[in-house]
């Protein structure tokens, strides 16, 4: 009943995704059954900090990634806080409560010299799919945005004239992106090419050969092949691809506060990550190039 309200305040109230509030509702069910299975079952109203505690040590005795266990925790966090505002609890079991640490490690990203192999030859072929499937990757790298906020797109969101794409990212923050002049030409290719399988009512900007909104699935099974033709990176997701978005532009000398605002991040140090990865790259080069780079 409570995670029912709860999920009905963020759907309502907050504007969460539909993604997100899955996720949550996710969590927290695991969270019930946890305390249910207890040797003295408890319900989540007489939840308190060593309870919690407990649930952290038999996640990670069971093998969960530090960030799943990290991202059940911020579920309950933001659960309890809302529990408390209704009158349902005297105080938040998780609010002082600290999760693993992560071990930091550099985002994956895709050399341009692969992307360029990617875009650039006849590795989609060709008709309807293979035009629609290589403009969505195509946005992807040169525009940085989000699996969700790329599914999410509606013809009305692109301004071909104008030179920009409107996008929706977390919590439906609305910002704007800049269209290159290649993205804007094989945009405009692409929309014709949509006539040809979406109705006049069809508002998704995506459609597949059905005339439909993309899924979320289906663009990550695309971009996962696609990056497999090129490129020998262990992880090939839309994410990875926001990420080689992110490191061309400051490898080019983009500013990264216009970075940050490209992709959407609330805070500054969230974009700091990319500075470190061509740091990174700065000291490959460095190494095969220079004579005595071996001695330092």
């Amino acid at each position: 009943m409570f995670i029912d309200s709860f999920i009905g305040y963020l759907k309502a109230e907050r504007n969460y995704s539909a993604h997100t509030l899955r996720a949550y509702g996710i969590d927290l069910r695991a969270f019930e059954e946890y305390l249910s299975a207890m040797n003295e079952p408890l319900s989540l109203l007489e939840v308190d900090t060593d309870v919690v505690r407990m649930w952290i040590a038999s996640l990670m005795d069971d093998g969960a990634a530090v960030a799943s266990v990290n991202r059940k925790l911020s579920s309950l966090r933001t659960f309890y806080s809302y529990l408390r505002s209704e009158g349902q609890v005297d105080m938040n079991p998780v609010l002082e409560l600290q999760g693993p640490k992560r071990n930091k490690h550099l985002p994956t990203f895709v050399r341009e010299e692969d992307m360029d192999s990617l875009l650039d030859g006849d590795a989609f072929g060709d008709g309807y799919a293979a035009c629609c499937n290589r403009t969505i990757v195509l946005c992807f790298y040169e525009t940085g945005i989000r699996l969700s906020e790329l599914v999410e797109l509606n013809v009305q969101d692109v301004d071909i004239a104008g030179g920009t794409l409107k996008v929706f990212g977390k919590r439906s923050r609305e910002r704007i992106v800049p269209l290159t002049i290649e993205l804007k030409e094989v945009l405009s290719s692409y929309l014709e090419e949509r006539l040809s399988v979406a109705s006049a009512g069809e508002k998704a900007l995506f459609v597949n050969i059905k005339g439909t909104r993309v899924s979320r699935s289906s663009v990550y099974r695309l971009v996962k092949k696609s990056l497999a033709k090129v490129s020998t990176v262990k992880k090939k997701s839309p994410h990875v691809l926001r990420h080689t978005f992110a490191t061309a532009m400051l490898n080019n000398e983009a500013e990264l506060g216009a970075v940050k605002e490209l992709l959407g991040h609330k805070r500054l140090a969230t974009t700091e990550v990319y500075t470190h990865l061509t740091f990174e790259e700065l000291k490959k080069f460095y190494k095969k190039a220079h004579p005595r780079a071996g001695n330092n």
